[in-house]
């Protein structure tokens, strides 16, 4: 289709490789956000319920292997506590953590964005565009340094941002803001489970920067 005021073509991803897609998505490019959250999921094929559901328990999967990527830090507690309350741990952190992501999030979306008649589709859209958390999969074959999971949540960050902006329209001040709220409460949270987090991402992010002043 074409577009009736400039008669270019509306989306152009649609005749795209999937490949090409997904760089694009890594770019942060507004318009293949709008090709994905818009064009690529048609809810008449579509069963957004399941869609949903189907991604809260991937989020919930990656989450909880990231916590045990930052637990594999911590030498002491693979000695001192055993695997089903490690575990436990785990679970209830992440749950806990997301929970109060959501609840943060529809509070500064409300506040910020006046947002409150389209839930599910920005849901939906917060979580596809979470789509970096797969790069932790990669730590299964090589060892990274735990920097990496720190630049996964700023990529995180961001990609939620972008989404937000082009579902919402809305300034990326805005968005940013909102994103940045409900992703530092849920890092708050999540020290209730995890205290050693905290220092294992401060040491992250000094590594980080050290290979910014080598660079």
């Amino acid at each position: 289709m074409k577009c009736g005021n400039c008669k270019e073509v509306a989306d152009k991803y649609i005749e795209c490789e999937r490949m090409i897609i997904f760089i694009d998505l890594i770019l942060h490019r507004p318009k293949v956000y709008r090709h994905v959250l818009y064009n690529a999921i048609n809810p008449e094929t579509v069963n957004i319920q399941h869609l949903l559901w189907k991604l809260v328990f991937a989020c919930l999967i990656l989450d909880s292997y990231r916590s045990l990527l930052l637990r594999r830090t911590d030498e002491k507690s693979s000695f001192s506590e055993s695997s089903v309350l490690i575990s436990i741990k785990v679970l209830m952190g992440v749950l806990s953590a997301n929970a109060a992501f959501v609840f943060s999030f529809a509070i500064a979306a409300k506040s910020l964005l006046n947002e409150v008649s389209r839930r599910r589709e920005i849901v939906l859209g917060i979580l596809i565009s979470s789509y970096f958390k797969i790069f932790l999969l990669a730590m299964l074959i090589w060892e990274f340094p735990m920097s990496v999971i720190f630049i996964v949540d700023i990529l995180i960050l961001t990609s939620n941002s972008m989404a937000l902006k082009v579902m919402t329209e809305s300034t990326t001040t805005r968005c940013i803001a909102v994103c940045l709220i409900a992703h530092l409460v849920r890092f708050l949270v999540g020290q209730i489970f995890e205290p050693t987090t905290f220092l294992t991402q401060f040491g992250s992010l000094m590594y980080l920067s050290s290979l910014f002043r080598i660079v």
